[in-house]
């Protein structure tokens, strides 16, 4: 037994070199691709030599003229995999609109549009427009009139525009769904075969997106031809700067638990994830009462909303951001020193984008997931999926959460001592303390005991079966292998230690039913709490070896 488990973290060592190595490997750099030169300087101004492994496949592709199907990740660098491209082909003496880039969010529009400028800084004569809804119309048409040869923008609005028709289609040779998944999310589809059914049918079409759910493969038949199909694996996009844990709570706890976390870490800059727009809402207004700075963004907020509260977290007035994963695209904020994930994503590609918000151009981050029951079985599916390791970490304990908020106030206080003029605070301390009914050590006391608030408890772990609890037969002894077997192989409610049979039924049940067919005994509730006793003992027994 122990040769083997030997044998297999030799294995999983291997592997993990194996891995590093592949990450290591150098990809080809812009100068090496043969792309403009004009475009080369652009990027190598902004810090960048090689191409990521979705642009190294596609720029190729696209400049060959074929269309393209492009599965990655928000992060991996696909806007400069079409946009490049795109800037390449773009004849600069002809003022008709020539390429058209569709995004599901204004934030997207906006920051696709914002990198093609700058990948355009030094040629000349070429125009990159963001339209978008919840801007003025007029403005945009007054700038479509001075001739933009690149649109980037939301459906809708390229809609609006070709109603009035202030965008003209006839010219186009390129169009790209950037996001398409996002887009059919948000119920664009119809929207976006009325634009590609006005784009000339000799036109070259890219399509991106994190999944490939059928819709999508519907759009790919119909609206390409002879596409080639480029997919980025999870384990190309994973950042293994970024240190993941998970947390097994129960769910009455996953806010408290949350607190805890985000006082004991102290991130500068956090992201909280939710699965819901009511859940962002709910969660936003308890942070707020309890005093932190936190903004929520979601779906149902206008532009103007939205825009008020991206500009809050990124100026820094808002420490903290809670939002959707659909609102959450396109947002693009440096320095996120942590993600939390309080529910756990309901797509595991959701995973990867969520933890690629920080751990950002070379940082170190980190990524926290509150885990209630079964979700632990989607901590492994992640695992498997992206091949990588969310470590499990216990909750901060009381002591713990108290003695890091002490740190905090007491680095304050030394800020204000060196900072600000307290001869005169000194000067009340003292004449108050001189009655001699308190110290100055008490009152120093008591205003730190102000600052930390009530007293906290420890919170109980929640803890499911992992996957070392003993499975089909083995499980029929109980606890410990020694029990006698009950119907469907678990112990009951209140075992013995020993793995007896022995031990009292919850008070709320009755007595007489103590066996499988009686009656006013709950065998889902009794099942779970049979887990959980098997559990307890096992975990015993295991940290003793």
């Amino acid at each position: 037994m122990v040769n083997k488990l030997k044998e297999n973290q030799e294995m999983r060592t291997d592997m993990k070199e194996m891995q590093t190595q592949e990450e290591n490997k150098a990809t080809l750099t812009y100068r090496e691709s043969g792309i403009d030169e004009r475009i080369i300087r652009a990027v190598e101004e902004l810090g960048f030599e090689h191409m990521t492994p979705i642009q190294e496949q596609a720029i190729p592709v696209f400049l060959s003229g074929r269309d393209v199907i492009g599965q990655a990740q928000t992060g991996t660098g696909k806007t400069a995999a079409f946009g490049i491209p795109i800037l390449e082909k773009i004849d600069p003496e002809n003022k008709n609109l020539q390429a058209v880039i569709l995004c599901p969010t204004r934030e997207l529009a906006m920051q696709a549009a914002d990198e093609l400028r700058k990948f355009a800084k030094y040629m000349q004569g070429i125009k990159v427009l963001p339209i978008y809804g919840g801007q003025d119309i007029v403005k945009q048409i007054k700038n479509l009139k001075g001739g933009v040869q690149v649109i980037v923008g939301t459906p809708g609005r390229v809609m609006d525009h070709m109603r009035r028709h202030t965008v003209k289609m006839n010219h186009i040779h390129t169009v790209v769904l950037d996001e398409a998944d996002e887009m059919l999310n948000m119920g664009f589809r119809e929207d976006i075969e009325t634009i590609l059914k006005e784009v000339p049918e000799m036109r070259q079409t890219g399509l991106f997106s994190a999944t490939m759910p059928k819709p999508i493969l519907d759009i790919t038949k119909r609206y390409q031809k002879d596409a080639v199909f480029l997919k980025m694996t999870p384990k190309e996009v994973t950042i293994p700067l970024i240190k993941q844990a998970y947390y097994q709570v129960q769910r009455k706890d996953k806010e408290e638990v949350l607190c805890r976390l985000l006082d004991y870490y102290d991130p500068g800059r956090a992201l909280i994830f939710c699965n819901t727009k009511r859940m962002v809402d709910e969660l936003t207004e308890h942070l707020k009462k309890r005093g932190y700075a936190v903004e929520g963004l979601h779906g149902d907020l206008t532009q103007g909303q939205r825009d008020t509260v991206m500009n809050l977290f990124k100026s820094g007035h808002a420490d903290i951001l809670i939002a959707t994963d659909v609102a959450a695209r396109g947002i693009d904020v440096d320095n996120v020193e942590a993600v939390f994930n309080y529910d756990v994503p309901e797509d595991i590609e959701y995973y990867v984008h969520r933890i690629g918000r920080t751990g950002r151009a070379g940082k170190k981050g980190r990524s926290f997931t509150l885990v209630t029951g079964r979700e632990v079985f989607k901590i492994r599916d992640i695992e498997r999926i992206c091949h990588t390791k969310i470590r499990e970490r216990k909750i901060p304990s009381a002591a713990d959460i108290t003695e890091r908020k002490a740190e905090k106030i007491l680095k304050e206080a030394e800020e204000v001592i060196t900072g600000q003029d307290i001869g005169r605070a000194m000067q009340f301390i003292e004449e108050r303390s001189s009655l001699g009914e308190y110290s100055i050590l008490q009152y120093a006391a008591a205003f730190m005991k102000m600052k930390l608030g009530d007293e906290i408890e420890d919170i109980k772990q929640e803890r499911f079966l992992p996957d070392w609890i003993p499975q089909g037969r083995n499980r029929r002894r109980g606890a410990d292998g020694k029990g006698r077997p009950g119907r469907g192989g678990l112990i009951r409610s209140g075992a013995g230690k020993d793995g007896s049979d022995k031990g009292s039924y919850d008070k709320n049940r009755s007595n007489k039913g103590h066996t499988d067919k009686g009656k006013g005994y709950d065998r889902r509730e009794a099942d779970r709490n049979n887990r959980y006793a098997a559990l307890r003992i096992r975990t015993k027994k295991k940290d003793k070896k």
